[in-house]
C-alpha cells in the first residue's frame, strides 16, 4: 500500500522532518525542487521553460527548479508574482540563489494585467505552475485569478509542483480556478485531493519525487489513505490448488434483473465467472427468467418469489450472494433484499437497487449476519446520506467513510480512483481504470467481479481487489485499442478480466 496524507498530516510530516530529524527545510526544498526538475528534463524544452513562482514555498521550489534546469543547459525564465518582500524566508533564499548564478526575475502585477507573461507563457515548451501548491485554502480571486488563466491558456505543457494551483489539497475541489496540469509532481507523498475526480481531472499524470527523509516518518503524522498496489491484490487473490473445483472455488448467486432489465443480469454473470467463480446462478423473477434461459450458457437461473422457500432455494449451498442490478425497487424486491440480509451467512454484495432500497430502508442492514459490502456510484451515495450527489463529489473520503460508519459495512465508491472504506475509517484508494470505463454496464461486471472474489476473501480485501481488477481489465482493453477512452463494451471488461489474472499470480 501506498499511503496518502492530508495537508496538515503533509505539514506534521514537514516539521517532523524539520523539528525532530533536524532536516533543515532548505535542504527539503532543494531536494523537492531537484526532483521536480528531473521530471520536468524529460519533457520537449526546445523553446525553453516559463516557472511562474508565487511569494510562499510553492514559489521557492519553483526557483529551485529554475536553477537545476539552467545547469543542464536549458533556457528558464522565472516570474514572480507578487512582491519580493513579501517572500517566505525559504523562498527568498532560493530567489537570490537563482538571481546569483546568473538568472533573472520578471514581476508580474495581475492588476495591470498579464499580458506580457502571456507572450513569455505562448513562447515556451513548458510552463510551470509554483504559485501555491498545497498551502491554498481559499478560491483564487481576481486578480490573481487572471495568472491561472494565463497559465491555462498556455499552448505549452504545464507542469505543476506538489498541486495544481487552486485545487484543494483535502478535498480535489476546484478553489475559485484551477491550473489544468498535464504533469503534477508532488512531494514525498500523495496528498488526497489529487486522487478525486477533481484530482484527475486537474493534476494529469502524477509523480511523486522524494524530499530526502524516510517515506516511514508518517509512523509519527499518520496518513489520511492508502493506495492499493498490484501486489498486495496478488497476496490477496493468491494461487487456486491444484485441485480446485467448480464448488470449492466458490458459486455465486445473483439476485438481479426484472422485465426490461435482465441485461443487467447478464453481466453481472459473466464478471462473475471471468473473475473466477466456479459456477454462478442468476435468480430472478418468473417473468425475466424466461428472457434470461433462453441467453443463458455458462450460468443457471434459478425462479424466486416472495416466499422465503424459494429464497432458500437459490440461497442454498452458495458462497457469495450478489443482488440488485435491475432487480427492481419495489415491495417484493425489498422483500426478498431483507430475507437474504436476515438469514444468509456468507459474503452479500448490495448493488444498484438494492443500494436504493437500503436507503429507503436502512433498519435492513441490521438484520446482516456479516459486514456487506455496498457498490454505490455517487448518486446513489447521496441517497444513503440524504444529500446530493454534488455534495459527495465535493468530499468522497467524508461521504464514504460515513456512509461505512452509518451502515456498518464496507463501501466501495465508485468513479475515477474508487475508494474502499470500512466501519473503522480506513480508506484504500483504487488507481486502476479509465474514462472508457463510462459505459452502461461496467458497474454490473464489477458487482460480479467482486462476488466471485468474495467467495474466497474478507469483505475489505475483496472490495478492494475487485476494483482493482475492474480498472485493470479496462486498462488493458485501452492498450489493444490504441490509446481509446471511449468504446468500450462492458462484456468486454469482463473478457479482459483473465488476462489481468494470470498478469497478477505470474
Amino acid at each position: 500500500m501506498i499511503p496518502v496524507l492530508s495537508r496538515d498530516q503533509m505539514r506534521a510530516f514537514d516539521a517532523h522532518a524539520i523539528e525532530v530529524c533536524h532536516v533543515p527545510s532548505i535542504v527539503l526544498m532543494e531536494n523537492a525542487g531537484r526532483g521536480a526538475a528531473d521530471v520536468i528534463v524529460k519533457e520537449p524544452l526546445s523553446h525553453g521553460v516559463v516557472i511562474v513562482c508565487g511569494t510562499g514555498n510553492n514559489g521557492g521550489d519553483g526557483f529551485v527548479v529554475a536553477r537545476h534546469l539552467l545547469a543542464r543547459g536549458i533556457a528558464v525564465e522565472t516570474w514572480l508574482v507578487g512582491s519580493a518582500a513579501r517572500m517566505s524566508d525559504d523562498a527568498r533564499k532560493n530567489h537570490d540563489a537563482w538571481l546569483g548564478v546568473g538568472g533573472h526575475v520578471h514581476t508580474v502585477d495581475p492588476a495591470k494585467g498579464v499580458k506580457e507573461l502571456d507572450d513569455a507563457i505562448a513562447a515556451a515548451s513548458v510552463v510551470v505552475d509554483a504559485l501555491f501548491g498545497t498551502g491554498l485554502d481559499r478560491p483564487i480571486a481576481p486578480p490573481l485569478s487572471l495568472v491561472v488563466e494565463a497559465i491555462n491558456r498556455a499552448p505549452a505543457r504545464t507542469v505543476a509542483l506538489d498541486l495544481p494551483s487552486g485545487l484543494d489539497a483535502e478535498t480535489g475541489r476546484v478553489l475559485g480556478i484551477a491550473v489544468r496540469a498535464d504533469v503534477t509532481v508532488t512531494f514525498a507523498h500523495y496528498k488526497t485531493g489529487i486522487l478525486t475526480p477533481g484530482g484527475a481531472r486537474r493534476c494529469g499524470r502524477v509523480h511523486v519525487v522524494d524530499i530526502g527523509v524516510p517515506a516511514s516518518l508518517i509512523v509519527h503524522t499518520g496518513q489520511a489513505a492508502e493506495v492499493v498496489e498490484r501486489d498486495d491484490v496478488a497476496r490477496w487473490m493468491g494461487r487456486r490448488p491444484a485441485d480446485a473445483h467448480k464448488h470449492s472455488v466458490g458459486h455465486v448467486v445473483v439476485f438481479a434483473g426484472s422485465p426490461g432489465k435482465v441485461g443487467a443480469s447478464l453481466m453481472v454473470a459473466a464478471g462473475a465467472l471471468r473473475a473466477g467463480a466456479g459456477a454462478v446462478t442468476i435468480a430472478t423473477w418468473e417473468e425475466a427468467a424466461h428472457a434470461l434461459e433462453a441467453r443463458v450458457v455458462e450460468a443457471m437461473t434459478a425462479r424466486i418469489g416472495t416466499d422465503p422457500a424459494s429464497i432458500d432455494r437459490a440461497l442454498a449451498g452458495k458462497h457469495a450472494v450478489v443482488i440488485g442490478p435491475g432487480f427492481g425497487t419495489g415491495a417484493d424486491a425489498e422483500a426478498v433484499l431483507g430475507h437474504v440480509l436476515a438469514s444468509y451467512e456468507g459474503p452479500v454484495v448490495l448493488d444498484a437497487d438494492a443500494i436504493t432500497i437500503v436507503a429507503r430502508t436502512p433498519e435492513l442492514l441490521e438484520r446482516a449476519k456479516r459486514t456487506p459490502v455496498l457498490t454505490p456510484h455517487s448518486g446513489e451515495m447521496a441517497r444513503l446520506l440524504g444529500g446530493r450527489a454534488r455534495d459527495v463529489e465535493a468530499d468522497r473520503f467524508a461521504a464514504a467513510r460515513g456512509v461505512a460508519a452509518k451502515t456498518r459495512g464496507v463501501v466501495l465508491l465508485k468513479g475515477p480512483h474508487t475508494l474502499i472504506a470500512t466501519p473503522a475509517g480506513r480508506v484504500v484508494i483504487n488507481p486502476s481504470g479509465n474514462p472508457a470505463l463510462a459505459t452502461a454496464g461496467s458497474g454490473d461486471v464489477l458487482a460480479g467481479i467482486l462476488g466471485a472474489i468474495s467467495c474466497n476473501a474478507q469483505a475489505f480485501e475483496a472490495a478492494s481487489a475487485a476494483a482493482y481488477v475492474h480498472g485493470a481489465a479496462a486498462d488493458a482493453w485501452q492498450a489493444t485499442h490504441g490509446g481509446a477512452d471511449r468504446g468500450m463494451l462492458a462484456t468486454e471488461i469482463a473478457e479482459h478480466v483473465p488476462g489481468v489474472l494470470a498478469g497478477l499470480l505470474r
